[in-house]
């Protein structure tokens, strides 16, 4: 079995909402997916593309998995740090990791705390907010894992590994 990324691991409907987001805020970006899928055997023409509405072409980008790795980390910081940053202002005020709200600075040194912290902070955060939690939590451990020393140890203790069949 595969360990999937977390951004996989969210509903379609919450990828296609991002994919959405970043093309409306990144002329780049809709370059980008339009330039990929315009590259693939039976695909569309640019202008065509071009031509859908945002939503329309997020659902395409999703339903053909155009994303890279590097667009799914992007969508996700984008997720935990520009659209929906309380689950990491959270988990940083409860690590006593420094932050303005919500983003770390770039200078600050891994790991940003020590494993006891970690665990008491990411515990705390699961006991609050569930499974919203556990997908964020299995972010930061699979994108920055040595930053969170023993994040996703303690993680599959409690809940198992994650794996797509």
């Amino acid at each position: 079995m595969a360990t999937s990324s977390p951004y996989r691991m969210l509903p379609i409907d919450r990828r296609v909402d991002l994919v959405a987001h970043d093309l409306k805020s990144s002329k780049e970006a809709r370059d980008g997916y339009i330039q990929r899928m315009v590259s693939r055997k039976g695909g569309f023409r640019p202008v065509t593309l071009r031509s859908w509405p945002v939503d329309k072409l997020a659902r395409e980008i999703v339903r053909l998995n155009m994303e890279t790795p590097q667009d799914e980390l992007g969508l996700l910081q984008t997720l935990y740090v520009e659209r929906e940053p309380d689950l990491q202002i959270a988990f940083l005020d409860g690590a006593g990791v420094a932050h303005s709200n919500g983003q770390i600075p770039e200078d600050l040194a891994t790991p940003f705390a020590d494993p006891a912290r970690v665990r008491r902070a990411a515990e705390q955060l699961i006991a609050q907010r569930g499974d919203a939690a556990r997908h964020y939590l299995r972010t930061i451990a699979y994108y920055n894992g040595e930053a969170w020393p023993n994040l996703l140890d303690m993680l599959d203790e409690r809940d198992g590994p994650t794996t797509t069949p």
